[in-house]
């Protein structure tokens, strides 16, 4: 072996000389990344539980429910910051949400729970099919609920920080719900993004609007369908939804209608759509009175797929500012 080929280029000795120094300060600050959000998290959480203790929250809910938790979930973390995926279209929304099976089991749960429901409707003058369409859309009847521990999800989100205002407020509301009893903490699951029970209030919205249907003293949300409807239906009366009135309609529109959003910007009464030549779905003249007013949303910029809508889906669009969610609860609702 010649001279040459024994000798090292100097980086190359260098780096050999300091390799294992290297290697092992990488793999020490591998090992601090965790450890430091780690020491990171629980110093916010001090800070919060100090100011929960200060709104008044028991120092027995805050052992119990917060303290326990020493890290942040890092799925919740990556589900929040998860790309959107390619976008649905309306008819393969509709398609999945207003099932046939959907569709069939809602049947069946309006018949079952008609009493309570045509009750609770009275009360609240929302009609039974919207509050089972609503059930049915967020949980599927109360089937899927959401499997996360709601102070670990909340308690995550507030630390990331991308919503913390937003995230703590639901934090020290979900503490608040758990100090005065209203469900066990074992029992305290819901969504990644901390929306709760069977018809997925947020703990702020159970606050405001969660109904004690029953009277037991208990507002659960999560087994409990004389509480469970009753506050549906508070949600959308307390957002103005009119008793009396539908959702909306399907409709035809005649060929050549300006759909720019200009044109379509501003609700018309009922009276105007019909003489631009708006018709039912199945082309008979629209109904109702002249003064009524109504939106026209058409999905997909597809005339083939446009719909009159009233106040009562502006309120159901406080629920969910999705026009396919809306659009969804309607159309299940009529279904079933």
């Amino acid at each position: 072996m010649g001279v040459a080929q024994q000798q090292k280029d100097p980086l190359e000795r260098d780096f050999a000389m300091f390799k294992p120094l290297v290697v092992g300060c990488l793999a020490l600050w591998l090992g601090a990344a965790p450890a430091a959000a780690a020491e990171d998290f629980l110093t916010w959480r001090h800070d919060f539980a100090t100011r929960a203790q200060q709104a008044g929250i028991s120092q027995a809910t805050l052992n119990s429910a917060l303290n326990t938790i020493d890290a942040p979930n890092n799925r919740i973390i990556a589900l929040d910051q998860k790309q959107p995926e390619k976008k649905v279209t309306f008819s393969e929304y509709i398609d999945r949400v207003v099932s046939e099976e959907r569709v069939g089991t809602g049947t069946a749960r309006l018949r079952d729970y008609q009493d309570l429901l045509k009750s609770v409707s009275k009360k609240y003058g929302v009609p039974p099919e919207i509050m089972v369409s609503l059930w049915g859309v967020e949980t599927h009847y109360g089937v899927i609920t959401g499997g996360f521990p709601v102070v670990e999800s909340l308690a995550t989100l507030a630390f990331e920080g991308r919503r913390r205002d937003f995230f703590e407020t639901e934090l020290l509301a979900a503490l608040k719900i758990l100090d005065q009893g209203h469900i066990g903490l074992d029992a305290f699951i819901g969504s990644w993004a901390g929306a709760m029970g069977q018809c997925q209030f947020m703990p702020t919205s159970f606050e405001n609007y969660a109904v004690d249907g029953d009277g037991d003293g208990h507002r659960d949300i999560w087994t409990n369908p004389k509480d469970i409807f009753p506050s549906i239906a508070n949600y959308l009366k307390q957002h103005g939804w009119k008793a009396g009135q539908n959702w909306g309609r399907p409709v035809q529109l005649p060929e050549g209608m300006d759909l720019s959003e200009a044109a379509l910007k501003d609700p018309k009464p009922l009276s105007e759509w019909r003489k631009l030549g708006v018709q039912t779905h199945t082309g008979n003249p629209l109904p109702g009175g002249g003064t009524m007013m109504a939106s026209l949303w058409v999905m997909d910029d597809n005339p083939a797929q446009a719909f009159l809508v009233y106040d009562n889906a502006q309120v159901l669009m406080k629920w969910n500012r999705s026009r396919y969610f809306v659009l969804s609860v309607g159309l299940l609702a009529d279904a079933i």
